[in-house]
Parts: structure tokens; C-alpha cells; sequence
């Protein structure tokens, strides 16, 4: 089966002209003569990007969700092809509804009539791994049932073994191949896609995305739907329906009254606190997934929906990318520079003054203009152009802020276009890092150790006092080890001296 899906993959790349892309970007003359050879009796009238995006819709929906991941690495891809990428829908035909039938009851243990008072077989929503139905619990509660594809696992493994030998390849021949780390990018799609296949890992994602938001009444930033844990299993997710209107419906939502520039700001201050207050956020943030409430008592709040993909950052992180962006914000491209060295992204014999230069030239001319007038995607392939110059490793735990930074931006464009991301941003990490290195931030770590010190601080004259005779004990050790020195060097002379009166006597006895 895998020959045969080689098969057909290679011939879909010969016939949208793929094997012509990866031997044009190969500087060797072998790669020159063999793109010769290639392009030999074929002429391919379309942009590369739509070949190759056309071509990655025919592979199936693997292939498309790569090519969705691909389209945010504009580190890796240029910017003609992740144009074209970022046009992949995550549309799929909705698979048969009797399927989706047995996979629920084979899942809960019961048939369908005893898990909901009604369920609608045709789904409302199909995407590449899963597709959704509508359904009523039997308290009138509304609910989305979130099904897994049949047979999705054996595809996704079938398929990502060729990946992972296609990545080795690039890695292998292509420039800046270990550079850009094309491994650690299938290795980050692979978890991906395993962590979307085990819907019981949404569901958690889901549950944690609404304590932080929810639960902690963040001042109505976020609705997150309640997860129904008793009718949800690794291949069936289900969880409160949201109603509301997608964030790309503007003119909709003004017909609505509802305030666009305040939610621009809002989806802004989401982003943030999701980033630097919790590691922890919502990473396909598009407008499929994000929805505006119109019910009295949620107006004009976001509701997210869909969190098979999410990201997490360590304190280094956060505290870094904090640094990293107030910098920016501030103009001080020297200590931007000084944080690409002092983490390690950079060689560590990098001339200051030359990184610092080359950002300023990048970053400069976006700035005090509006969002409307600048893309933040651009930079971002300006910075990537710039790193390549000074060897900056590619970080993958970052690819998905950058992907959601992106995401971001472009929600940014549809509701106002007049928003100042960088002024908007600005006051909240500020306050950020305030909270983490003030006063507040020394009281907050002091409570977090809390636990530790319970325990720690009746033990301190235990470890006192045994720490003590260790000292007492080392003291006596190093008082005998010079006694034994002292004693082996008198051995050695009493063996010397033997040794000379045995010589003595030996010649006594040979004169005798």
C-alpha cells in the first residue's frame, strides 16, 4: 500500500510540476542538469504556488493540513508560495453519516437513541480529521458532537513516513537544510496531528482554555464551550453548542451593534494574555474557529471553538519573547540584539552592532503606521531574510505563536483596519513585566514556593546540624589522610634504607 501511495504521490507531482521546484531551489550542477531533464517536453503555464497548491489538494487531507502549516514557516517557504498556501481550505466532504453513527455508539457504549433525545445525521461542519453534528441531551441542553474520520491513523502514519523520508532529503541536499531543521518541522506535524486524532486531547485542551478564561472571569474576554466528559472519548468529542456570528462577518456584526474597534482591541489583549499570563493558547485562530456572541448576556464577547491545535510556552519563553517585544516596541534594537545572543539563537560570535543594524533596517519603517499600511507577515520575512545572514537557528516551540501572531494580524485587517498592533500591545506587556519583577511579581513566586517552604523550613536544623558534623567529620578526614601521608613517606624511606643495607650486605658477602 505504501508503494502504491508512492506512486501516486510522484505522479501528481509530475503532473503539477513539483519535481521542477525542489531541483530549481538545489544549487549543484547535477540538480542543474537534472532540472534540464525534468522540464524536458512539459511547459507549466500556472504560478508555482497554485501548482503546488492544487497538487496538495489532490494528496488528500494530510497533505492539505500540511500545507496549512507550511504557509505560516515564511522562514522556509518564499512568499509567493505561502500566499498561495494560506489559501487552503480546511474543507473536506463530510464523510457517510452512518459511519459517524456506529463510530459514536461503538464509542460510548450505547446506541444513539439513549445517548441524545434527537441527533441530526447530516453534519453542520466537515474538516479534514473530524466532522461535527448537532444534538440535544435529554435535560433540552444543546450540544456539538465532534466525530473522528474512520481509518484516519493508518493514513496519517502511511502518509507521514514519506514526510520524514522527504524531509531527510531536504536536510541532506538542500541549502540551509539543517539550518531550517525540516526534521523538527514533520517531527512538530506529526504531534499535531496525533494530539487532533485523539479527541479526548481537544476535550482537555478545551477544559484547561476554559478555566483560564471562564472560570477565572477574565472581565468577559472569552467564552469557551463546557465539555460533557460523560459522552466524550478519544474518537468522539462533545461539548456545549456556542452560537454566534464568525469574526469575518463585519458587516453582519455592525448591523448587530456591535462595537468592531473595541473587539479589535479585545482580540488583541486575548492574544496576549493567553500568551504571557498562561503559556498556554488557542493556535488556529481563524475565522472558522473565532465567533462573536450576540446573546444579552455574552454581547460582543468572542466564543472559540476547535482546539485540536494549542501551544505552550515555558517561563524562558514568555519572559523572553516579553523582553523581545518591548524592545521592539521601544526601538531599542541593541537589546534585541543582545537577547539573540544571550539565548543561544545566534552564534555567540556575533558582532552586536551588526545584528543591531540589521534589525533596525527591518523594523524601522512600520513604525506609528497603522496596521492597514503594514503586515506583520512581511517583517516577519524581512527578520527570517536578515537571520539567514547571521545563522540564526529556527526555534521550533515558536512556530505556532507565529502562526497565531499571523492569525492574529489578519482578524486585525478585517475589523479595523486602523489598529495599531504595536500601540495596543504596548501597555499590556509593560504591565506584563511589572507584575513579574516588581513587587507584586516577588509576592506571587513567594506564594507559588509556598508548598516548598512548608516543608523545607522544619527540616533547616536537621540539615543544619548535619551539615555541621559533615563538617567535623571532613575536618578529622583531612587530619588522618596527613597522618597517612606522613606515615607512608617514613615507609618509604625505612624501604629505601633497606634496600641500601641489602645492597651493603650483598656486596660484603661477593668481597667475602
Amino acid at each position: 500500500m505504501r508503494f502504491l501511495r508512492l506512486i501516486r504521490i510522484s505522479f501528481i507531482a509530475f503532473r503539477y510540476g513539483l519535481d521542477e521546484l525542489v531541483l530549481s531551489s538545489i544549487h549543484h550542477p547535477v540538480a542543474a542538469f537534472l532540472l534540464k531533464f525534468a522540464r524536458f517536453g512539459r511547459k507549466h503555464t500556472l504560478p508555482r504556488g497554485q501548482r503546488l497548491r492544487e497538487a496538495l489538494e489532490q494528496l488528500g487531507p494530510i497533505f492539505v493540513k500540511f500545507g496549512q502549516v507550511m504557509s505560516t514557516r515564511r522562514d522556509i517557504v518564499p512568499l509567493d508560495i505561502a500566499d498561495e498556501l494560506a489559501l487552503l481550505q480546511d474543507k473536506v466532504p463530510p464523510f457517510d453519516p452512518d459511519l459517524a453513527v456506529s463510530q459514536i455508539e461503538k464509542s460510548l457504549g450505547k446506541p444513539i437513541d439513549q445517548l441524545f433525545a434527537s441527533f441530526e445525521r447530516e453534519p453542520c461542519a466537515s474538516a479534514s480529521v473530524a466532522q461535527v453534528h448537532v444534538a440535544y441531551l435529554f435535560d433540552g441542553r444543546k450540544v456539538a458532537v465532534k466525530v473522528l474520520r474512520p481509518g484516519m491513523l493508518k493514513a496519517i502514519e502511511r502518509d507521514l513516513a514519506l514526510m520524514r523520508s522527504f524531509a531527510s532529503l531536504v536536510q541532506g541536499f538542500m541549502p540551509d537544510g539543517k539550518r531550517l531543521k525540516p526534521k523538527e518541522v514533520v517531527a512538530e506535524f506529526d504531534q499535531y496531528l496525533h494530539d487532533e486524532l485523539d479527541l479526548q486531547v481537544e476535550a482537555a485542551n478545551c477544559s484547561q482554555l476554559r478555566r483560564n478564561f471562564v472560570e477565572a472571569k477574565r472581565d468577559g474576554l472569552l467564552l469557551v464551550p463546557e465539555v460533557h466528559w460523560e459522552y466524550s472519548t478519544s474518537s468522539v468529542f462533545t461539548m456545549q453548542w456556542m452560537e454566534g456570528i464568525p469574526i469575518n462577518r463585519v458587516e453582519q456584526l455592525r448591523e448587530h451593534g456591535v462595537d468592531i474597534e473595541k473587539l479589535a482591541v479585545m482580540g488583541v489583549e486575548i492574544f496576549f494574555t493567553q500568551v504571557f499570563e498562561d503559556g498556554f493558547f488557542h493556535a488556529d485562530m481563524h475565522p472558522g474557529n473565532i465567533l462573536v456572541s450576540l446573546a444579552p448576556e455574552s454581547f460582543g464577547q468572542y466564543i472559540a471553538v476547535d482546539f485540536g491545535i494549542v501551544g505552550s510556552l515555558s517561563d524562558f519563553d514568555k519572559n523572553y519573547l516579553a523582553q523581545n517585544f518591548l524592545a521592539f516596541f521601544r526601538r531599542d534594537y541593541r537589546r534585541v540584539a543582545q537577547l539573540h545572543i544571550e539565548s543561544g539563537w545566534v552564534p555567540a560570535t556575533t558582532r552586536e552592532e551588526q545584528l543591531e543594524a540589521a534589525i533596525r533596517t527591518v523594523c524601522e519603517p512600520h513604525f506609528d503606521r497603522p496596521l492597514s499600511e503594514i503586515s506583520l507577515g512581511q517583517v516577519l520575512m524581512r527578520l527570517f531574510q536578515t537571520s539567514r545572514r547571521f545563522n540564526v537557528e529556527i526555534q521550533p516551540q515558536l512556530v505556532l505563536l507565529q502562526k497565531t501572531l499571523l492569525n492574529i494580524e489578519g482578524m486585525g485587517r478585517e475589523l479595523d483596519p486602523n489598529l495599531d498592533l504595536w500601540k495596543t500591545a504596548k501597555p499590556f506587556l509593560e504591565k506584563w513585566m511589572w507584575r513579574r519583577v516588581g513587587p507584586r511579581g516577588f509576592v506571587d513566586q513567594m506564594k507559588k514556593e509556598a508548598s516548598q517552604w512548608s516543608d523545607i523550613l522544619p527540616a533547616i536544623p536537621r540539615l543544619v546540624h548535619k551539615n555541621l558534623n559533615k563538617a567535623d567529620h571532613a575536618k578529622e578526614l583531612n587530619e588522618e589522610l596527613k597522618r597517612l601521608r606522613r606515615l607512608q613517606k617514613w615507609q618509604v624511606y625505612a624501604v629505601g634504607l633497606l634496600a641500601l643495607v641489602n645492597t651493603g650486605l650483598l656486596i660484603w658477602l661477593i668481597r667475602s
